[in-house]
């Protein structure tokens, strides 16, 4: 009992032998501090109340059920825990059984297109040089010039797909070096603004000049060669692509920009899916494949970066790529 200032007037621990009067008064006076009517005390429950008498305290020894509570966690846990542990190690010896079959599977099927490209690419290069010798006897005519483009288009897919393969099967054959990626980015977009102008197409660069890399030169080179073939390709008539690179923090940022009819958001979300394509009908006119931006994804993952579509209004495509330095 304590009077309303907070004197004890009485204690009674008649009734429990672990603790003394002095360790009464002071857990009293700590729950006298406190603005709760009930809790914990260490292993002591109280409840406080106040009566005409003065303050009563009344604290009650919860020890044994709390240490019973405690021990039956500790043990949950640990089986919880031991049951984790067991499905882990089942999850992993049945896993490799499973998916083992799926990636030898896999496997095959790159070694199968490296393998049939290389193969393709012969009869493909005699089928050029045989139409190169009938040019010259018979001359230029429509069906000499279909056979020739049809044969470029064919070796261009298969080295295509011969380059996507060997990225899939080995990213360690890239040779990382630092280069001036500013001046390698100035002269692949300067290699394109001819293309734009005969096809009445706005084309704009913003590069911050003196941007170093650590990368293969080469492959950054396609990389753009890919993004900014990808812009003119699908730009409307008379459209706009934009070009810009920019050092972010510890990041160098390239984005490609254009504008197009109309961009919906299932084609954002498999825009770098192999042999996906926007247009449905998979019209030739735009002389595209569908695995142009499945390579160049690749060869930012080779680079530990990052690419992304996305597009504002419905009506424009702005990919942007963030490599570290």
């Amino acid at each position: 009992m304590l009077d309303a200032s907070g004197n004890v007037i009485t204690a009674d621990t008649g009734k429990i032998a672990a603790v003394d009067t002095a360790a009464a008064l002071e857990y009293a006076q700590s729950v006298l501090k406190s603005s709760r009517q009930k809790g914990f005390v260490g292993d002591y429950r109280y409840h406080k109340q106040t009566t005409s008498m003065g303050i009563r305290v009344i604290f009650l020894d919860c020890g044994r059920s709390l240490s019973t509570l405690r021990s039956f966690l500790l043990t949950s846990c640990g089986i919880s825990l031991l049951g984790l542990l067991a499905v882990l190690c089942l999850i992993l010896l049945l896993s490799r059984r499973i998916i083992k079959p799926v990636s030898e599977s896999y496997e095959k099927q790159r070694r199968f297109i490296t393998d049939a490209g290389h193969e393709i690419k012969t009869p493909l290069a005699i089928i050029d040089a045989d139409v190169d010798v009938l040019e010259m006897d018979l001359g230029t005519n429509e069906w000499l010039q279909d056979i020739q483009k049809q044969t470029s288009r064919l070796t261009e897919l298969t080295d295509s797909l011969i380059c996507l393969s060997r990225m899939d099967e080995d990213q360690n054959q890239f040779q990382m070096i630092d280069f001036p990626v500013s001046d390698v980015v100035g002269e692949t977009a300067q290699s394109f603004q001819t293309l734009a102008k005969t096809q009445n197409k706005t084309f704009t660069t913003r590069i911050q000049p003196m941007l170093s890399l650590h990368g293969d030169e080469r492959a950054i080179r396609q990389l753009l060669s890919i993004l900014l073939d990808n812009a003119l390709k699908y730009c409307g008539a008379e459209g706009t692509v934009s070009l810009s690179l920019e050092r972010q923090a510890r990041t160098i940022r390239l984005c490609v920009f254009n504008s197009a009819d109309s961009i919906s958001q299932e084609n954002l979300e498999h825009m770098f899916d192999r042999f996906y394509r926007a247009d449905p009908s998979r019209n030739s006119n735009t002389g595209g494949y569908g695995i142009g931006l499945s390579i160049a994804e690749a060869i930012v993952t080779a680079h530990k970066g990052k690419i992304a579509a996305s597009s504002q209004d419905g009506r424009s495509l702005l990919i942007t790529v963030t490599l570290p330095c």
